[in-house]
């Protein structure tokens, strides 16, 4: 606890000495950035390898090359996004002059969640650099090999006085929330999340919450769907299902069930030559592995099913059918598990889905633009794909975040930057003409004067 508060009252007075406003200095910390992560691949694949058995492509895919790209792009813009922007000033003010400056929070906390450990603590690490932050980052403890990786790394291209690393479980989370922050970003589940909201409403801290839920991956009678088999196959088997916004349930229309069941099954035989899982990563725990054995139980299972606990190896599973009151159907899944329900008409689905948690993603396979239209129009969901799953997340110049139970504000690329900034309004007034109309005392005539000059 006392480690924790110096480290905050030391970053406190690094960030109020001014060094990290200069735009030339948040420049050099993103170079530094760069510079870590590009000269370290190895060890951050070694650590990803450890903790989620992930490969070296779906580690580079799904977090280092994620974060280059972030960085280059912050670089590359920066001038832009902290430059002072005038706006229109109304006859009324004039002959003032009004602009925004956009300024840091200050000290902000960053805590990662265990399934994309280094993408999830470096992404907005980016942002709050790149607005002129000092940060504090929180690896999660499910992956220790990762969070040893980010500390030590940290340690040796950044003083602590500007970046620190703060490793280890629950007992430090708390000690981390008693702190007062001027900014709270937090990945994780909405239980945890809650905890952060209401620690940071003791200081009134701002916070943006980065959730999850269940997904839809909707399938209608015009979608193609051998192509929609691939992607949907490509989004579940990421990280063995272990993402965010991964496609959690298939919501197929019953014309088309037994065509797109063969489609998948083929693709995730296309996946695994030979039944060669040697690339495809872990679940992350004992823990993640029980629960998914326990969501399956009773279901039935048309593909897969198999699991090793000693490997934490969960083999790609289809359910079918699935019913809205089963068990695996009222929380996320967050493994490679997918239960397929149909329907009929794509109105019952949108009742249905705007009765549920609002969910982080939504995935719709159609060629129909009215279908599209009404459902991406009447469907309250984080953002999503029409005939891809997944790909949303790596366009920088899309926002990334939820809605409601799913979160709240978003990142990447410039909503990275705008997420940790605080756009300062200012209207500078020359002294000279100063009109006399505001002042007392407040006369008819002058009301009168007032309502023709603000029509």
């Amino acid at each position: 606890m006392d480690e924790i508060k110096t480290i905050v009252d030391t970053q406190r007075r690094f960030f109020i000495s001014g060094k990290t406003l200069p735009v030339s200095q948040r420049k050099k910390a993103l170079q530094s950035l760069l510079t870590m992560v590009d000269e370290n691949q190895q060890m951050i694949f070694d650590a990803l390898f450890a903790d989620l058995h992930k490969s070296e492509f779906e580690s580079y895919m799904t977090e280092v090359g994620l974060v280059l790209t972030e960085i280059r792009h912050a670089m590359k813009n920066l001038d832009a996004w902290t430059s002072v922007k005038k706006v229109r000033t109304p006859l009324y003010l004039f002959p003032s002059k009004s602009s925004i400056h956009p300024t840091p929070y200050g000290i902000v906390l960053i805590m990662a969640p265990w399934n994309y450990p280094f993408q999830l603590c470096l992404v907005p690490l980016i942002g709050a650099l790149a607005a002129g932050n000092t940060a504090i980052l929180k690896p999660s403890a499910y992956a220790p090999a990762v969070s040893h990786c980010i500390a030590e790394l940290i340690q040796r291209y950044f003083p602590s006085e500007y970046i620190s690393v703060i490793e280890g479980g629950r007992e430090e989370n708390g000690s981390l929330l008693e702190q007062h922050f001027d900014f709270i970003f937090f990945t994780g589940g909405s239980q945890m999340g809650k905890i952060v909201m209401t620690a940071a409403a003791k200081n009134l801290t701002p916070v943006i919450l980065e959730l999850g839920g269940k997904s839809p991956c909707i399938v209608d009678q015009t979608a193609d769907l051998k192509n929609a088999a691939r992607k949907i196959v490509f989004g579940k088997l990421l990280n063995a299902g272990q993402t965010c916004v991964a496609p959690d349930y298939l919501l197929v229309h019953e014309s088309v069930k037994d065509a797109i069941i063969h489609n998948l099954i083929e693709e995730f035989d296309r996946a695994f030559p030979n039944q060669d899982f040697s690339d495809y990563p872990a679940i992350i725990n004992e823990k993640h592995f029980d629960r998914l054995s326990r969501l399956i139980r009773g279901e039935n299972v048309i593909y897969g099913g198999k699991s090793d606990r000693d490997r934490r190896f969960f083999e790609p599973t289809i359910l079918f059918p699935v019913q809205w009151e089963t068990p695996i159907m009222q929380e996320e899944i967050f493994g490679p598990i997918l239960p397929v329900l149909t329907y009929e008409d794509v109105n019952d689905i949108i009742d249905r889905l705007r009765e549920l948690p609002k969910p982080l993603a939504l995935y719709l396979f159609t060629e129909d633009r009215k279908t599209e239209k009404k459902i991406t129009e009447n469907v309250a969901f984080g953002g999503g794909c029409v005939n891809d799953t997944v790909m949303h997340l790596s366009n920088p110049n899309l926002g990334f975040g939820g809605i409601g139970e799913s979160g709240m504000g978003q990142y990447h690329g410039k909503n990275s930057f705008d997420s940790f900034t605080h756009y300062k309004s200012m209207v500078k007034t020359p002294v000279w003409p100063d009109l006399p109309i505001r002042y007392h005392p407040y006369t008819k005539q002058n009301l009168n004067r007032l309502k023709r000059f603000l029509k």
